[in-house]
């Protein structure tokens, strides 16, 4: 899915947050978004911010991974020439990679062709200590994605900070902008396992996804889930029972999530290909009833 509106809206709700890690300041200026079109050939792209603080400009781009059309080093290089060109100030460029990857790209940091080079910042989020985001509400999204020797506990201490956000409309917003950013790092059912899936409809920032039709990306991804979870229930009931009537294969196909917990627990009792046709047949008599 594109992460793009959530890191917008984390961005653009809490600009001197962001400003204050990267820049490592206590910053009291008043902060400005730059339009993200510049002059000469248009050129916008996602996950892209221009913070203007004092007499800097802060230009963030935020990517899940390194492979890009132009270049992410070229890219910098022009994005510095048209702000420079057009602000004459100083600029400060930070990439942040979000998807953990050993690819070479992310560890590249400059541009350099010839006579020309042009250096700039590169985080990756995956190596960066989690306590770093737990300071202020607004990166509790990128805290679930830094680095952990246990995963789960930092998803589960990240729930329970969370859960401490006084405002409601605060914590419902963070509660969304983690879980979906979680996304990219773990399972769908473990995230349901410490975050209220019902707050995101409550959510200003989830509501603004769904209008921009990201929502379907969302679906997707869920969809996604899903088939993978009916194909490993398929692979297990094969092992232990041999090929599986289509028409039944189908059925399972149509289950919940629940449903499909339950059927990869109960499954280990089944000695035939009946036990299974039995189970399903009492899993539609529950629904109906």
């Amino acid at each position: 899915m594109s992460y793009d509106s959530i890191l917008k809206f984390l961005v653009e709700d809490s600009p001197e947050v962001f400003v204050n890690w990267l820049l490592n300041t206590n910053v009291e200026q008043e902060i400005t978004i730059l339009n993200i079109e510049l002059n000469l050939e248009p050129i916008r792209a996602d996950g892209l911010f221009f913070l203007t603080v004092a007499d800097k400009i802060l230009h963030l781009e935020f990517q899940t991974s390194p492979q890009s059309k132009p270049p992410i080093p070229l890219r910098m290089l022009d994005y510095w020439v048209r702000l420079y060109r057009q602000y004459e100030t100083d600029i400060e460029q930070v990439v942040i990679y979000l998807k953990p990857s050993t690819l070479p790209d992310v560890f590249i940091n400059e541009f350099r062709q010839e006579n020309t080079s042009h250096r700039y910042r590169v985080i990756r989020i995956w190596e960066e200590n989690p306590e770093l985001f737990l300071k202020s509400p607004a990166l509790y999204p990128l805290a679930v994605l830094a680095k952990s020797d246990n995963p789960e506990q930092l998803l589960q201490q990240i729930a329970d900070e969370v859960a401490k956000i006084n405002d409601k409309r605060e914590r419902n917003n963070v509660s969304t902008c983690v879980q979906l950013l979680a996304g990219i790092k773990f399972d769908l059912s473990l995230i349901n396992l410490y975050f209220r899936e019902d707050i995101m409809q409550e959510s200003v920032v989830y509501n603004k996804i769904i209008e921009k039709g990201i929502q379907q990306g969302i679906q997707q991804g869920i969809q996604e889930t899903k088939i993978y979870e009916v194909q490993l229930i398929l692979r297990l009931l094969k092992k232990r029972l041999g090929n599986i009537n289509p028409q039944l294969q189908n059925k399972i196909g149509n289950l919940s999530f629940e449903e499909l917990e339950n059927l990869g627990e109960d499954l280990l009792d089944f000695q035939n290909e009946s036990d299974l046709s039995n189970w399903l047949q009492s899993s539609d008599s529950h629904i109906d009833s």
